[in-house]
């Protein structure tokens, strides 16, 4: 029985990813900064939960009273309601002291999300990306500045503390009925727009295939960088058709006001309406054995279907 510690725990991905570990029968604390939920669901039943922001005294606290095996650092914020200051506490300060923490207290094993969202979406993107590939996001847009800086701290401590066996996962678009992520809540809207004249492919993984993805990482015997993608790569339009939307078009040149009217959608995701970020997880599947086991279309009405009987 392992003892792992499970960051963002108030979100959906993490509580999948936190079930299926106690149904093995493994100790599970979860940490966040945002409030938890209460009561949990009886699949969390001995999930011992703490509220805190990862970069303050009270993480340490956690670490010292619990000899956690392992950590999976799901917690990353990328909410741009949040400020970019508190998003870089977050995002940079605080994974540098969990990763700090980890080195302390000799965890043997780390898994961090991050997010495809770091290559950007750009037309002189190759098809697919892979996990050598440049960063573009960060030239356009500083609002993911702190994600790429994220995945580069992440990226250089592979290396640097080789006794911390860590795994960075950059997951494509992770959706589900229990993800309040910017896409998921943005499928869930009645009416969804698209950018005339742009339909470029799209990805999508569901959380319980990312849940299990999450475990791969941390069960395997690899270290490094893996891209988490999905089986079908499928135009936008498509998508929003299997999500059952009521689609209409909005012209590219007042795209950033109409978007953030519509639901203060952040402008560097404007661009995946325009070009394509497609990756490939060869290498993630090749080391892993992971495969995703449900179908596009399975994956984006499951992320709506509660939505859509409301409205």
């Amino acid at each position: 029985m392992a003892a792992i510690l499970i960051s963002g725990i108030a979100g959906g991905l993490a509580q999948r990813t936190a079930r299926r570990l106690l149904a093995a029968g493994h100790r599970v604390v979860g940490v966040d900064y945002r409030e938890l939920r209460t009561p949990l669901p009886p699949e969390l039943a001995g999930l011992e939960v703490y509220r805190a922001h990862y970069n303050k005294t009270v993480i340490e606290d956690v670490f010292k009273h619990h000899a956690f095996d392992s950590v999976l650092h799901l917690g990353r914020a990328g909410n741009l309601k949040e400020s970019a200051g508190k998003r870089f506490d977050l995002n940079v300060v605080g994974s540098q002291k969990i990763m700090n923490l980890c080195v302390q207290h000799r965890v043997k094993r780390l898994v961090v999300l991050s997010t495809f969202h770091i290559y950007g979406a750009h037309p002189s993107n190759h098809i697919p990306i892979a996990e050598d590939e440049p960063l573009r996001a960060g030239l356009e847009f500083p609002q993911i500045a702190d994600a790429i800086q994220m995945d580069n701290m992440a990226t250089t401590w592979v290396y640097r503390h080789p006794e911390v066996k860590t795994v960075i996962l950059r997951a494509t678009n992770i959706v589900g009925p229990t993800v309040k992520n910017t896409m998921s809540e943005f499928l869930r809207l009645r009416h969804v727009p698209y950018l005339l004249g742009f339909n470029p492919m799209s990805q999508f993984v569901h959380e319980d295939d990312m849940a299990r993805a999450v475990i791969a990482a941390w069960e395997g015997d690899f270290v490094g960088i893996y891209n988490v993608a999905s089986t079908a790569v499928i135009p936008w339009r498509t998508a929003l058709e299997l999500a059952r939307a009521i689609t209409f078009p909005v012209p590219a040149p007042i795209a950033s006001v109409f978007m953030r009217a519509a639901g203060n959608f952040p402008q560097y995701l404007i661009n995946f309406f325009r070009y394509p970020c497609v990756i490939t997880d060869r290498a993630f599947q090749k080391v892993s054995g992971w495969t995703p086991s449900l179908s596009a279309e399975q994956t984006l009405w499951s992320t709506v279907e509660k939505a859509r009987t409301l409205q």
